[in-house]
Formats: structure tokens, sequence, C-alpha cells
């Protein structure tokens, strides 16, 4: 499998990087104020139009963990890993109707700043803590480490060449501001489309060929008739992928609170429309929806081409590793089977997901320690040119501790994506607990966010292993648990505890509330009228939801 990259790849790739490299300089230079405030190094006050803020929140949410992780799971699963993908959209229009106009209306700029306004000074230092460790040692050295691995397996190149030189690219566009990753998002994106349509049109073409026919259309509707169980968007009880996505709970259950809490509680990704006015900030997310759309394509049909080829007598060599099958080598395989040139060009669209994704990672992880930790703790009175100074470092010591760390997280291709997963699940229902009923419940207290910041982590954990300890066949009753093919165990689907957790949480957080009298009401601003979709979003948000309408009627 190992196919080296031809001298017109290595071209063609190095023209990607002088055009993102020459664009971003050519921003910074025609951008720059000539003293550049905090406000404007992490968030591009006012800088970013509508499809810079849509396209920067794609190119920082894809990254190899897609391309490798999710082409992997449509070998395996097929078409139901894209749920993750079109749910996203959807919950990309709830952001845009309800959350984003409330961290604009009441001047939030990170979100450990809106635990402050909300709750109290306590809660948010512990908070800012945590996505601190959570993002520097899960989140960007993951990406670091998955996307050298994926770049080392395709190219050949030295695998901590990989590491440095993506490590280093990145450090580039992210010293020069939100406003530059903002932009180079842009070129990112158009490269990551056209890279992965690439790859998709090759899979499906060699599909057709492969029984007898020709052009992308053939192919696909050959996949469908060869790999008819790989195109279903639900699983019932006794799929061996129960456990992974169970069922109606992707569409009523947990699979919200994955999205909601990712796209809506997430510095990452809200930091990039926090610096807009509220049209341009909705018709921004609203673009990244129609992205979100596409996303399957690029990231989830190569997948299940392989698969079919696979079945065919295909790839039987190259799909295994330490001789067991190895879904996640589907991506690389096929990107290796591209003609010259064209190679290059999905090999450019893997380093922009990788590169958008760590650039978009460093400013964040930045952003909270420079305004939220060592703005408040370490130096109040710092001036707007100390803090950016200061932001700049942030970033370069969050870059090398992850070089540092990776080697020691047992990372691998195969781990990753449920790596990052099941780190971030452990919590994700109690961050977003704590943030809607901070939105829309006035009367819940700093005491009940603290219980629940606490109580999380522990109950996740607590779910996760009863079934060692308990018999839970009879939640199979309810769809709640469902047999593990390798221990024979009943376990809760990640997802279902996801929902459980939360459920929990939030009762916890209302009687903790109800029971603490000492406490005022402490509400955000909120005006009815402001949550009104208006104008293109409001049509925009309405087709969003009939093509996501007709793509699971088609595939239910």
């Amino acid at each position: 499998m190992q196919q080296q990259l031809h001298t017109i790849d290595y071209i063609v790739f190095l023209i990607y990087f002088v055009i993102v490299s020459s664009y971003g300089y050519w921003v910074y230079n025609r951008k720059k104020k000539a003293l550049q405030d905090s406000k404007d190094f992490f968030l591009a006050e006012g800088s970013l139009t509508w499809w810079a803020i849509g396209a920067s929140l794609i190119a920082s949410n894809i990254s190899a963990e897609q391309f490798i992780g999710q082409s992997g799971s449509g070998f395996k699963m097929g078409l139901a890993i894209a749920t993750y993908e079109w749910m996203a959209a959807a919950t990309l229009l709830v952001v845009a109707i309800f959350f984003m106009p409330i961290y604009l209306k009441n001047k939030i700029y990170t979100m450990p700043q809106f635990l402050t306004q909300r709750y109290s000074s306590t809660v948010s230092t512990i908070m800012a803590v945590f996505w601190l460790l959570l993002y520097v040692i899960v989140n960007l050295t993951s990406i670091l480490f998955l996307g050298a691995l994926a770049i080392n397996t395709i190219s050949g190149i030295n695998f901590w060449v990989c590491m440095g030189g993506l490590a280093l690219f990145a450090i580039v566009i992210t010293l020069g501001g939100m406003k530059v990753i903002g932009y180079t998002d842009v070129i990112q994106v158009f490269f990551l489309i056209l890279g992965g349509l690439a790859t998709t049109y090759m899979a499906l073409n060699m599909v057709s060929e492969h029984f007898g026919s020709s052009g992308v259309l053939n192919g696909f509707s050959l996949m469908v008739d060869h790999g008819n169980d790989h195109f279903h968007m639900l699983f019932k009880q006794g799929n061996p992928n129960y456990l992974d996505l169970p069922g109606l709970s992707i569409l009523l259950g947990g699979m919200w609170i994955v999205n909601l809490n990712y796209w809506g509680c997430n510095q990452y990704i809200t930091q990039r429309a926090l610096g807009a006015d509220l049209p341009t900030a909705r018709n921004g997310i609203l673009f990244a929806a129609f992205l979100k759309l596409l996303m399957p394509v690029i990231v989830v049909l190569p997948g299940i081409a392989a698969y079919v080829l696979y079945k065919e007598g295909m790839f039987q060599t190259e799909m295994q590793s330490n001789g067991a099958l190895n879904p996640d080598r589907a991506y690389p395989i096929l990107l290796n089977l591209l003609p010259i040139g064209l190679k290059g060009l999905s090999f450019a669209a893997l380093t922009a997901a990788i590169v958008a994704s760590l650039a978009g990672k460093a400013n964040s992880i930045s952003t909270i320690f420079t305004l939220d930790i060592y703005k408040k703790f370490f130096n109040p009175a710092a001036t707007e040119k100390h803090l950016v100074h200061v932001g700049k470092i942030a970033i370069m010591v969050a870059m090398g501790l992850a070089i540092v760390i990776s080697p020691f997280m047992g990372i691998d291709k195969k781990g990753g994506f449920q790596f990052i997963q099941e780190y971030t699940g452990f919590v994700s229902p109690g961050i977003f607990a704590i943030f809607i009923l901070g939105f829309f419940w006035k009367k819940t207290t700093a005491k009940a966010a603290l219980v629940a910041a606490v109580i999380v982590f522990p109950l996740s954990m607590f779910l996760k292993v009863l079934p060692g300890y308990a018999d839970l066949s009879a939640l199979s009753n309810f769809g709640l648990a469902a047999v593990n093919v390798d221990s024979g165990l009943y376990e809760i689907p990640f997802i279902d505890r996801m929902g459980l957790v939360f459920l929990v949480v939030v009762a916890v957080m209302v009687v903790v509330s109800l029971t603490d009298t000492k406490a005022e009401p402490k509400g955000l601003e909120i005006d009815a009228e402001m949550f009104k979709p208006k104008g293109a979003f409001a049509v925009g948000a309405v087709i969003v939801c009939g093509i996501l309408a007709a793509l699971y009627t088609i595939f239910w």
C-alpha cells in the first residue's frame, strides 16, 4: 500500500501551500491595525464575512479523524455514520437561531466569560481549566497525531517530519490571529472539498468499472445494489453496530447533546461567529450547515465504495492490519490509487483539513488562557499589545506540548476517533446542561452549576462500568441496552448513556437551584424578538430542513 507521492503530486501540494501562505500573509497585512487589540487577534471582531465564518467552521471541524475515521466507519457500518454530519446541519440552525443571539446580545467573547456573567467566577475558572486540559491533552494532541499518522501512511514521509511540519504550518497561520485563520480557511475548504470530491469520484468510478459499467452515477447505483445493507440510516437491535448508533436515539436522544454541546457551547467552534453581528453570524452558520450536508459525500461514500470492492475480492491484503481487518485503512488505500497529480490534490485536501483544525484549536486554547486565566489572575492591568503577545506564546507552548504528549497517549488510527469521543463524551452532558439551563432558566444557581460540573464525570463512568456489575438485559426492552459482541454483556449505548446522564444532571441542577433559597435569580439579557429567523437565513433554514427530511426518508 505504501505508494509514494510523485514529483507532480509534490508540485500540486506546493502550489496549495504557497496559495494558503501567500493569501494569509496578504490578509494579515491588508487587515491589520496599527495597534492590534485582543478582540481583533482572538475574534477578528467585525472582520469576517458570512462566507469566511461558514468556511472556517467546517475547516476547523473536519480533520484526519473525519477523513480516515468516518470513511472507516462507512466501510464498517455504512451511511448511518453520516448522521453525525447531517444532524450537525440541523444543530447549526438551532445554534444560529437560539444560542448566537444570546451570546452576541450579552457581548460574550469566550465560553468561560459566559459562565462568569451567568454563574460565578468559580464556575468559570473550573471550566476554563478543564477546557484547556481537554483541548490540549485530548483534542490538539489527537488531531496532530492522527494527522501526522495519516500523512505518513499516504506519503511515506517520516512520521516526526509530518508532525513537525503540520505543527509549524498551523502555528504560522494561527499567529496571524482569527482573521487570518478565518480567511485562509476559505482556501482550505476549497482544497478540502475539491480533493475530497476527487477521491469520491475515483472510488465510485472504480465500482462502476468493476461491474463492467462506467460513470459516477452508475457507480453509486451499483453501490446501493451490492451494498444495500450499508444504505440504512437507522439500526435495529441485533445489528452489531447498534451500540455505536442506537436506532431512533440518533434522531430523538443523545445525538442532540453531542451536537449541541459541540456546535453551541464550544469555544473552538463558536469563536468564529462571536466577533460578527447577528445577521452575518447567522448567515455564516447557515453556509456551514449547507456544507455539512455535503460532507458525507466526501468522507463516507469512499468508505462504502471500498466495502463493496472488498466484498468483490479487492484490497484483501491492504485492508489488513496486524492480521485483522482494519476499516480505517479504506481511505488511504483509495487515495493511493488516485492518478498522479490528483493524488497530490487529495493529499493537499487532507493536509488542509488537519492544519485548519490545528489552527482553530490552538487559537481557542490561546483565547481561553489569555483572557480567562492570564488576564484574570496574573496580570489584570495587561495592555492589549501584551495580551496579544501572551496569546502568541500560548499558541507555541500548546503545540509543543501536543508534540511531546502525543506518543504517550496510546492514540492510533483505529482508536483515534473513539479516543476523542470517549473523553469528551464523559463530560459533554454536564457542560450542555450548565449552558442550556443558564440560557433559559433564570433560577439556575451557581451552586447547581458547580454540582453539575462535579458529578457528570463520575456518573458517566458509573454507567460505563455498570454492565460488569449488573444485568442490564431488562433495559433492552426500552432500547437502552444492547449486547456487546466482544464481551457478551448488555451495555448502554454511548449515545443513550449521554442522554441519561444529561437528564440526571438537569434534574439535580433543578433540585439544587430550588433548594438554594439564598441565591438571587441571575439571568442574561434576552429579547424574544431576537430569536426570530429573518430574510435569507429563514429561507435557507427551510431548505436545509427539507433536504434533511428527504435524505432520511430515502435512506431510512
